[in-house]
């Protein structure tokens, strides 16, 4: 409403100086007349006449109506153009100022200019509209080099995440081959490792993969009914030979009647990441549990394990892509698996959250029954 209003200030405000324009040029006809017929300027020029050698009043008189009231149609009409002409270039310079002004705003927008855009009171509606796209653009820009620093980001861990194993299987390859004499024994050995070093590859591919795949705006959820508890003990079953490696054990406390409506592939990728993150941070030798807890509308399941305590900073961006807690350890991921479970459990209009503290943390998931 507001901006409706000032548009009719400014139109109103033309109009009034349209019609400034239009009096000025009828008074200036009416003055014109006036004075030549019967104003001093006429007694005037009579005046003037006279003082011709040999010219006597009645002369002048006649002169002057030869010369001015004889031609006063002529007079009057050049006298209108002429004021006419110069209003009118006054009324054009003060219209077409608004228009520079818009301009200049127009240019401050394209050029980037800091600071905000400001236009004469009239033009406040285009001030706010200019401003607005100027927010707009900037945000869109800060959006693009936030988007191009995170692709340098991926560019960054992926050669830093795939030069090790990479290394590491070329380095116990190259061994199998130079060294002709190994024992049976040191060759499954080294083919072991140089095994385990291309899994690990692999999967490290296959997580930068899949987080181009789980964008909340391509991804069409396959919803089925599933039993929640059989999908989670078959995570621990398959699970099994990562926990013994570290000496963990997983305690599981569900009902065996929760049934959940979702994607149950994509779903189970989600447990599947925070268990495996539970298993990376856990001290060898403790247990993590997961509980789940049926309601009227949702389903509740929390993740615990026992680990050092995650500081609150980091806690707040522990769903963030390429983020990872410690850097420095070798089994750690890309930092993309619980970004991608969060975009997953989004996508199911549910939420995730993370809490640490006195050693224990806790990852919560709840989720609707039905989609």
């Amino acid at each position: 409403m507001k901006n409706k209003n000032d548009f009719r200030q400014f139109r109103r405000k033309i109009l009034l100086r349209t019609l400034a324009v239009t009096a000025a040029a009828a008074a200036t006809v009416y003055l014109t007349y006036t004075v030549l017929l019967r104003g001093r300027f006429a007694n005037g020029m009579v005046a003037l006449f006279q003082s011709i050698p040999g010219m006597d009043y009645d002369a002048a008189l006649r002169l002057y109506e030869r010369t001015f009231r004889s031609h006063m149609d002529a007079i009057l009409l050049l006298s209108l153009l002429l004021v006419f002409a110069g209003l009118f270039y006054v009324y054009l310079h003060w219209l077409t100022r608004y228009f520079e002004d818009i301009s200049r705003g127009m240019d401050a927008l394209l050029q980037d200019v800091p600071g905000e855009i400001s236009l004469p009171p009239e033009l406040f509606p285009i001030e706010r509209k200019l401003n607005l796209a100027k927010r707009t653009i900037d945000r869109q820009k800060s959006g693009m080099l936030l988007a191009e620093q995170k692709k340098n980001d991926l560019v960054m861990y992926l050669a830093h995440d795939l030069k090790t194993p990479l290394a590491s299987s070329i380095s116990y390859l190259n061994l199998l081959r130079d060294e002709k004499q190994l024992s049976e024994e040191l060759r499954e050995r080294y083919l072991s490792i140089a095994l385990s070093k291309a899994e690990r590859l692999e999967d490290l591919i296959n997580e930068f993969l899949e987080i181009a795949r789980y964008s909340l705006s391509t991804i069409t959820l396959q919803c089925s009914e599933i039993n929640l508890k059989r999908l989670l003990e078959q995570l621990v079953y398959e699970l099994q030979p990562v926990l013994d490696q570290k000496r963990l054990t997983c305690r599981l406390t569900a009902g065996d009647d929760i049934l959940l409506n979702c994607d149950a592939g994509r779903m189970q990728r989600v447990f599947d990441n925070l268990l495996r993150n539970a298993v990376n941070y856990s001290c060898d030798g403790t247990e993590i549990t997961i509980e789940a807890e049926g309601g009227e509308d949702s389903v509740k399941l929390r993740f615990s394990n026992r680990g050092g305590t995650i500081p609150r900073e980091k806690l707040e961006r522990i769903f963030e892509q390429f983020y990872r807690l410690d850097t420095g350890r070798g089994s750690g991921g890309a930092g993309l698996g619980l970004a991608i479970a969060k975009q997953i459990v989004t996508l199911h209009k549910g939420t995730v959250t993370a809490e640490s503290g006195d050693g224990l943390t806790v990852f919560t998931v709840t989720l609707p029954i039905s989609q």
